[in-house]
């Protein structure tokens, strides 16, 4: 039985699986999990490797899954490049990676380090059905998973957690919130139509917007706040900076615009913050 809706041999299943590999959407926790290790300062590039593995096995897990639920079993999307039997081996093998790694990182570093990461295929598994149909799981979903990536990046260097990287975490998590709300909200009338529960279609998209930029001030201010109380060098200010001047932009477009200026500043606002973090450039004046 063929693994590909589209085509037969290898060329056309590896092609078939290739595609549920999203770029957009796997860069940020795969960058998560090295921004975890970098935190730590001195890396173990072995046990990066095994920690940025098992958190692509999640995300590609999501992936499978979501594309299996949305075709095979709720009839939502209008095609799939892999079969029924396609998705269900390659769900069990994208596990059997993540377990492998859990595994090592068990070995190498310890249980805790598997409790961060576990979480992580678990949250991507069940995203559909289960996580994508309530407002709160569907929202927080992906960013809680990038904040576990965090954590678990920093902890299989450290074997240990600090407050710097617990804020970072909990920064991430509201700012991400805050932009899965607005993306949601570009499907807002589909959403609806199947009795999908949204934020934005539980609160209206006037609503869902102000409950976005709210996460977001949030998560900026918190920034500010926690380099008033030296848990973050002063620089970091600047990644707040930079980032709302684009939310400002963002404000005052579409939701597609607005979800398209506000992932590529995420980007700016992390590399802002690894490098306020690095370096501390105003260390001395302080």
């Amino acid at each position: 039985m063929s693994l590909s809706r589209h085509g037969s041999g290898f060329e056309a299943t590896a092609r078939a699986y290739l595609s549920q590999v999203h770029p957009v959407f796997m860069l940020p926790p795969l960058a998560a999990s090295v921004f975890g290790a970098i935190l730590a300062r001195e890396i173990h590039p072995a046990l990066a490797a095994v920690h940025v593995l098992a958190i692509f096995s999640a995300v590609y897990t999501a992936h499978v899954k979501d594309g299996y639920v949305d075709f095979h079993k709720r009839g939502e999307d209008d095609d799939h490049p892999l079969t029924d039997r396609g998705c269900r081996l390659g769900l069990v093998a994208s596990t059997a990676v993540f377990v492998g790694c859990c595994v090592l990182l068990w070995l190498l570093v310890g249980p805790i380090a598997v409790a961060l990461t576990a979480p992580t295929w678990v949250i991507a598994y069940h995203h559909a059905p289960q996580l994508d149909t309530n407002p709160v799981t569907a929202t927080t979903g992906y960013p809680l998973g990038i904040a576990l990536a965090i954590l678990g990046g920093f902890f299989v260097q450290t074997a240990t957690l600090t407050p710097v990287v617990v804020a970072f975490a909990l920064v991430f998590l509201t700012l991400l919130s805050g932009i899965k709300v607005i993306d949601d909200s570009q499907d807002y009338d589909y959403d609806r139509s199947i009795r999908k529960r949204t934020v934005a279609v539980v609160l209206g998209p006037k609503r869902a917007t102000a409950v976005a930029y709210g996460l977001i001030l949030t998560a900026l201010f918190a920034v500010v706040g926690f380099a008033v109380a030296r848990v973050f060098p002063p620089t970091a200010v600047l990644a707040s900076l930079a980032f709302g001047v684009v939310a400002l932009y963002a404000r005052r477009s579409g939701p597609e615009l607005a979800t398209m200026l506000l992932v590529r500043g995420s980007y700016v606002f992390l590399a802002v913050l690894v490098a306020a973090v690095w370096f501390e450039p105003l260390a001395s004046l302080s």
